[in-house]
This record gives structure tokens, sequence and C-alpha cells, in this order.
């Protein structure tokens, strides 16, 4: 399958978010009452489940279907603890289910059991590869490694690196997420051609950032001063390794990828300490999401741009962000406020961008 184009543009995904919250026809609101629509999230590793999905999700179903219950379950990234998350959810009468899956390979056998019982599976951020759920609303994951990467390889030949004597290390995702697999490729894609060689790579249990750290910090007892850069697949893994860049007495910090625009991270790169993230607003494709359960339970067919993994998708194009744009990104598009960032010891850096309170 081909990926939509990457822009640096968030206006794009707006439009598309627009267009396809605009198709919810007066039928589908009234034919719905009442329906209970489950939404379970993979982790606690990334804030962004609690601060921009759940509420997301929950708003957009406010509006389109007021007298709609929503569960919502976070499985901690416990696979056992999601399956039975999943089984409570269909116990308890829900029609459709909106899964970022802790284990895509695993979450197969859960599409079959809903399925099989006449429920609608919508996979969510994460795809599910070998089980064809009846939707897939996410970002364009394998553009967001891509970006990310080649944002960074730009930043380093801006600055004349040179490609020879050093390298850069590749800090992945979850083995068990098929996303993260999308960004690994999307990663590999950016450093190909940029010329400076990958010292080390792995794939992070659970994206847990301490896990980052402890593998990064091994990695710079190996290659010290070698280490030019760290593409790192999400903020979380992102922040793991400026820690242990920190832990090792390195200052400044190499230039650091990230993605989810965290409000830890976009205060990383106030400081100086985080290169760039990625700027996807979640409350995007958390209404996405509810936009085509809305249609499921009313029986319609959500609208369809492309497949993935054999599967109906909408994905969204995100935003690279860096301290040169992070107040239009950012502040300007009232994604986070100057108050919630400019605090503490990030009030300076934030002055120094022209982020004021």
């Amino acid at each position: 399958m081909e990926m939509m184009k990457f822009s640096t543009q968030a206006a794009g995904a707006a439009v598309i978010v627009l267009s396809l919250l605009g198709g919810t026809s007066a039928f589908a609101q009234t034919a719905v009452s009442d329906a209970t629509v489950a939404f379970l999230m993979p982790d606690q590793g990334s804030t962004r489940y609690e601060e921009h999905d759940h509420p997301g999700f929950v708003a957009e179903m406010k509006k389109l279907c007021a007298s709609c219950k929503v569960l919502y379950q976070n499985a901690d990234a416990d696979i056992a603890k999601q399956q039975q998350q999943f089984n409570s959810a269909i116990t308890q009468g829900a029609k459709v289910i909106v899964l970022d899956p802790v284990d895509s390979a695993a979450a197969a056998s859960l599409v079959q059991l809903a399925q099989s019982q006449g429920v609608k599976v919508i996979a969510y951020d994460r795809p599910i590869p070998k089980g064809k759920a009846d939707f897939y609303v996410s970002f364009d994951n394998k553009a967001i490694g891509k970006a990310i990467a080649e944002s960074l390889v730009q930043h380093l030949k801006a600055e004349n690196v040179p490609t020879d004597g050093g390298g850069i290390l590749q800090i992945n995702g979850s083995p068990t997420d098929a996303a993260a697999g999308l960004i690994k490729d999307g990663i590999h894609e950016g450093l190909a051609s940029g010329g400076y060689k990958t010292l080390a790579e792995f794939d992070t249990p659970n994206w847990q950032p301490s896990n980052a750290q402890q593998w990064a910090g091994g990695q710079i007892t190996r290659f010290g001063k070698q280490i030019v850069g760290v593409v790192a697949a999400n903020d979380g893994t992102g922040g793991g390794a400026i820690a242990a860049f920190k832990a090792a007495g390195v200052d400044p910090v190499p230039p650091v990828t990230g993605n989810d625009a965290t409000i830890a991270a976009l205060q990383l790169i106030i400081a100086g300490d985080q290169y760039n993230t990625i700027s996807k607003p979640s409350e995007i494709v958390a209404a996405a999401a509810a936009d085509v359960a809305v249609k499921l339970l009313a029986g319609e067919t959500p609208k369809v741009e492309m497949t993935l993994y054999d599967t109906p998708a909408q994905l969204f194009v995100p935003a690279v962000v860096t301290a040169e744009n992070l107040k239009a990104e950012i502040i300007d598009k009232k994604i986070n406020t100057a108050e919630e960032l400019c605090t503490g010891r990030y009030a300076d850096g934030c002055n120094k961008l022209g982020i004021t309170k």
C-alpha cells in the first residue's frame, strides 16, 4: 500500500477530519441511541491516552450520540489485562470496541471473538495486521518515522556534523506493536540517504522510558562521543535517552527525536535538550474514531480513503515540531498554552522562543 505523502502542515489533517465528521447523518444520530461503545487503550508509557485520546473520544461521542455510553479502560501494557477488559466490554453490551492493542498479533483473536458476536472493532493508532478489523484509524506511522529521521539528518548536516567517524542510535517502540514496526520502517527510510551510519538499534519493551534509558546508557558507555544523534520513536523513549545522557554527564546532549508532542517533550525542546517531536493532536484521531463508531452502530459505511492490512483505513498526516516552529505549531494553534509549558526552569527558554504567558 502506498502511504499518504507527508506534509509538515497540520492543516491538511484538520480538513480531512472535518470532512469525515461532517458526514454523520441525522439517521445515524438517532439510530444509535443508548448504545455502548468501548475505548480500550494499551499503556501508561505515554501520557497521551489520558491527556488527549480519551477526552477527545468522549467529547466527540457526546456530540454525535449524547445518550451513548463510553466504557474506558487502559491495559497498563498487560496483554492478559487487555483481554479481560475486552471480554468485559462485550459482556457489558458494547456494540463497537475501539481497540489500541498492547500486542498487535494477540489482538487478532479478540477481533475474531467480537465479530463472531456481532460486535464491530475499530483498530486505533496501532493496526492489527493478522485480524481484519472493521476499520482502522490512525496517524500515518510510517510517515512519522521518516519525518523525524529526515528532520534529524537535515539538522546534523546544517550543523556540519561529519558523516564519517560518528553515527546515530535508533530507539524503536515496542516489538509487540505493529505501529512501532511502521515507525521503524519509516526511520530506516529517513536515515537511508543521510550518510550517517546507525551505531546500534533497540526495540523498547512496552515503550517504557526506563527500558530506553537503560539501553541508551549502555550505548553511551560503548560509543561515547561517536554518538552524533538519536532517533527515538516517541517522546517517552526519547526522554529516556536524554536522561541517560544527563546521567553520564554528557552536555550538551546530542539531538534526540521524539513523537507525540507530550508536555514533557515540548518542555525539553524549549530547554534545548530534545531536538524534535511530532505534533499529532490525538483528539483528531479520537474524534474520527467516534464518528466511525457511530456510523458502524447505525449500519452505515464509513468513508474509506485507503486500505492497510486489508482493513479500510483513515490515516492523518501530522507535523514535525522543533524549537523553530514550536510557537506556531503548538501555542498559536492552541494545542498547549504558554502557561502549561513555561513553568519554572522553562521560562527562560520560552522567552528566547518568543513564547510569553
